[in-house]
Parts: structure tokens; sequence; C-alpha cells
């Protein structure tokens, strides 16, 4: 879009003389004086009526504004109160790890089946004189490796497990503190 040159040098700029001049604001001081006389009442009502809308919405936009300012001041207040605290993450122990680990317990553990995949392992025993051996392999494995934290997934003992009488399911995970 061009700027037309030519409206710009016709421009008669001595106009803008008379709203620069001191008895401007003296006219218009005297076109607000006789404005009633002027105009309908009913449209002077209107207008003061908007007026105070306007005046109105402005000094409930202020409070809200404040109370926003001091809301956002206590949130930053208690933010700064709440501690760093460290997240404890599980991550999967590395299944070679654990199939070695496994083995060392099948030797030592020999009344015992043992058997473990990933980061799981099962023991069972045929029968509940096997207990005393049962629970050194759970204390076994819950000092097994370092770092490792052991979560007993499944237990049972006695006449309510269906096929072992004695069976443990543990799932192995690593700690790491971020």
């Amino acid at each position: 879009m061009k700027m037309d040159m030519k409206k710009f040098q016709n421009f008669d700029w001595r106009s803008l003389k008379r709203y620069a001049d001191p008895k401007a604001m003296d006219d218009l001081n005297h076109f607000l004086e006789k404005l009633p006389q002027n105009t309908n009442k009913m449209l002077l009502i209107i207008a003061g009526i908007i007026w105070a809308a306007a005046a109105g919405l402005g000094l409930f936009t202020t409070v809200k504004i404040q109370e926003f300012s001091e809301l956002a001041r206590e949130r930053e207040e208690s933010a700064a109160l709440v501690p760093n605290v460290p997240a404890v993450k599980d991550t999967p122990v590395d299944a070679q790890q654990v199939v070695s680990f496994v083995e060392e317990l099948q030797e030592t553990y020999k009344g015992l089946e043992i058997k473990g995949n990933s980061s799981n392992i099962v023991i069972r025993a045929k029968s509940t004189s096997q207990f005393g051996e049962f629970r050194e392999a759970i204390g076994h494995v819950q000092n097994g490796g370092s770092g490792w934290r052991v979560n007993v997934d499944r237990l049972c003992v006695g006449k309510e497990c269906k096929q072992y009488p004695l069976g443990a399911a543990l799932k192995i995970n690593r700690i790491s503190v971020d």
C-alpha cells in the first residue's frame, strides 16, 4: 500500500493550530457547561449510567488484581517452604545378574525348587518340613545383591497352597535416588 504524498503536501498544517491554542480548553469547558441545555436529559442519564458502570468495572478489576497478586505471593511463599525431597525410583535388575544368583541359590539350597527369570525369583518346597530351608532361601534373596529391593509378590505357606505347600514369588528391583 503506497502512501500518496500529494495528499500530505496539500494538507493545511495551520488548521491544527486551533487545537493547540490556549483557548481550546476554554472552548471544551464551555461545551461541557452547555451540554445539559443542548441535549436530552435521558441521554445524559444513559451516559451517566455508562460512566458509573465503567467506574464500577474498573474498581472491581482493581480489587481482583490485588487479590490475585496476593494469592500469587502466598503461592510463591508456600512453594519456597516445600523441601526438595529425593524421589526413590525402582529400576529392574539385569536379567543375567538374576540368573547367576539363582544358579548360586540352587547349589546352596538343593532341596528347594528355585527358578528365576528377568527380575523374578520363584522358590518352592515340596513339604512343610523344609520350612527352615525355605525361610533361609528367602532371607538369602533379601540380602542378595547390592542395592536390591525385594518385594514379595506372592507367599503361600500351608494347606491352602494348591500344588506346593511352601511357595514364594519375589520381584527384584534396584533402588535409585533422584
